[in-house]
């Protein structure tokens, strides 16, 4: 899409920002976008900055999914049926990430093994038990949780996951099969872009924070640091930078941690 010049710098500005976003709603999930978008580096550089507003709409089907079922199904049910709904909205893009980051770090022994494992259609025992122990402690979880707590965290972690997860690219590079790939993979993303990210992400945290007052919230901040921190070592030492799989694992990774942390400090 080029957008036309315009003598309305506000329209022209909120026109790129809906490109941007609707790049990212194509991206990352599987909700229907226009047909006549088109990636360029500008585009997949900027739509990123959106990833944590694509938290928001995720989580909040899901949240809504739970609302609903849970009027006409006891809680156990309500949330696996919201897992249902989350996997047709994302397709599964992060789970499969983590699954295959599972097989091919568990797997493979030199760097060039374990991307060839983790490029491969096919899952193992890593993968497989990976995704079993996943969405296991995803369930037992949120499964503690009064029905408020649990709407609220399934957004607040669907979006600071996402954060999470992107701020990967200021502390490593893809690795040169993905970029081989894809000639836009590795663009860094500007340090004022991972900002406004950072902003939409804590945005649902803060707003729940305030209505609660509960500012034990914000002790999630401390493990996601951490394990920022360790990821972005380890997918150095093993891989020398991270590949899609990668991103995938931290997302999903740093949503366990959330619902944990927050399950800590409510019970």
């Amino acid at each position: 899409m080029n957008v036309p010049k315009t003598r309305y710098p506000f329209r022209q500005w909120l026109l790129l920002q809906c490109q941007f976003f609707l790049n990212a709603l194509k991206y990352y999930t599987c909700i229907p976008v226009p047909v006549w978008l088109n990636f360029n580096e500008k585009i997949v550089r900027k739509s990123t900055i959106f990833l944590p507003v694509i938290g928001w709409i995720v989580g909040g089907i899901v949240a809504c999914t739970f609302y609903i079922s849970s009027q006409a199904f006891n809680p156990e049910i309500a949330i696996l049926l919201s897992f249902v709904v989350s996997a047709l909205t994302t397709g599964l893009i992060h789970e499969k990430g983590f699954a295959h980051a599972c097989e091919g770090l568990g797997e493979g022994k030199s760097k060039e093994n374990v991307i060839e494992i983790m490029q491969e259609a096919k899952l193992g025992t890593f993968g497989t038990m990976g995704l079993i122990l996943l969405m296991s402690i995803k369930f037992f979880s949120l499964e503690i949780l009064d029905n408020q707590t649990l709407i609220w965290t399934i957004i607040i972690a669907h979006s600071l996951s996402r954060f999470v997860a992107l701020s990967l690219n200021l502390s490593l590079d893809y690795i040169e099969e993905d970029a081989q790939k894809n000639d836009t993979v590795n663009v860094k993303i500007h340090q004022n872009d991972l900002l406004t990210a950072y902003i939409f992400a804590i945005s649902p945290l803060f707003l729940y924070a305030m209505i609660t007052k509960n500012f034990f919230l914000f002790l999630v901040f401390p493990p996601l640091i951490l394990l920022h921190l360790y990821l972005a070592y380890y997918f150095k030492k093993r891989l020398g930078g991270y590949s899609n799989e990668c991103f995938g694992a931290t997302q999903q990774i740093s949503e366990v941690i959330i619902y944990l942390v927050i399950v800590a400090i409510s019970t």
